[in-house]
């Protein structure tokens, strides 16, 4: 079994999250202390000593500060490759790393809220499968008699998981940022995606340029069987008003065809980097239906995801704003020149949407 050191240049003077490394070594796992970036007596320096499988003959990693909300990320702030390196080849020049997503992120380990698996094979009827379904409760749910507002999150495997193979969005410890700012009284509520058959769940259930997919059952279970079981076993606030759904890519434009179909159940729409691409026109006989809709919907893109993702967006909210003919809709348009499609750029975005959301 080879051993090789990896060693890392980096700032130290304004950062003190423990630095982790991740990658086809340990299975993307970040956050494990077995993992962890010793500092040399070097400032800024750091190393760490990995005992490698004899047949292992390649690895790709990633560099992280805390979890991987805190991965590291290029000079000018863009999602950044892998780091790579052949087993049998030299190691000594080390890597560096000049950002890291998540700088400002600073929590309690006692605001982290309480993780309830509900089941990790909670059954869709509508689709015939199973799913883990998670919920975050506040960090003090057990010890006060609060109601509070639920957001559905969608690809829950990529919310709070340390060992997320894409990054994770760190949710859990935004929301015990937030609720350090006296802004974290929510549920949330993650759906595990279906894996290979993510694209059909998400894929709304009329023409597009994916065919038609499953989105109608999928949205169907978690309106009329998911949200019914959650305001049973908690305490929510059921009404439309104090529920969201969201998520990003194509877990975004799934949470739009829900709010579509279901505006008298959600009012609040938390939309990031939404595959419209898939939809180039939304159908009037679905469209027609945002009349009902009278809530707030928060639109994130970044002009580095593709070249149509911006424009796409905009086109979106120009359709619903006549299609609803109502001043009672509320849309925030965020843009970022650089932003690209990843989960720790959605993660920085999800406290700033979610204060505008719920506690606006």
């Amino acid at each position: 079994m080879p051993q090789r050191t990896l060693r890392l240049i980096t700032d130290t003077t304004t950062d003190y999250r423990p630095i982790y490394v991740a990658g086809n070594f340990n299975n993307w796992a970040i956050g494990k202390e077995e993992f962890r970036l010793e500092e040399t007596a070097e400032s800024g320096q750091f190393e760490i000593s990995l005992d490698l499988p004899d047949s292992l003959t390649h690895i790709e990693y990633k560099y992280a500060r805390g979890g991987w909300e805190g991965v590291e990320l290029g000079q000018h702030g863009e999602n950044a490759l892998n780091h790579s390196r052949y087993v049998d080849k030299d190691w000594s020049v080390p890597d560096q790393v000049k950002v890291w997503a998540g700088a400002g992120l600073h929590y309690r380990e006692e605001h982290l809220p309480k993780i309830v698996v509900l089941n990790e094979s909670f059954e869709i009827p509508e689709l015939i499968r199973t799913r883990r379904v998670a919920a975050l409760l506040p960090h003090d749910y057990y010890e006060t008699d609060k109601h509070y507002p639920v957001l559905y999150l969608q690809d829950g495997q990529n919310l709070f998981d340390e060992h997320a193979p894409y990054g994770s969005w760190g949710v859990d410890k935004q929301l015990a940022s937030m609720a350090g700012r006296g802004k974290g009284d929510v549920i949330i509520i993650a759906i595990d995606h279906a894996a290979e058959e993510r694209i059909s769940e998400f894929t709304p259930s009329f023409k597009t340029k994916l065919g038609r997919g499953e989105g109608r059952q999928y949205i169907r279970f978690l309106a009329e069987t998911l949200k019914p079981y959650i305001d049973g076993h908690f305490r929510t606030l059921p009404g439309a008003e104090h529920t969201g759904i969201g998520g990003s890519s194509l877990g975004g434009l799934i949470s739009i065809y829900a709010g579509i179909i279901y505006p008298t159940i959600y009012d609040r729409l938390m939309i990031f980097s939404p595959s419209l691409w898939v939809i180039p026109k939304i159908p009037y006989h679905i469209m027609r239906l945002t009349h009902k809709f009278r809530g707030k919907i928060y639109l994130y893109g970044g002009e580095a995801e593709s070249k149509s993702m911006v424009s796409d967006m905009l086109r979106f909210e120009e359709e619903l704003k006549q299609a609803t003919k109502s001043q009672l809709v509320e849309f925030k348009v965020v843009i970022d020149p650089v932003g690209q499609h990843n989960e720790a750029r959605w993660g920085e975005e999800f406290p700033r949407a979610m204060e505008w959301l719920f506690f606006g």
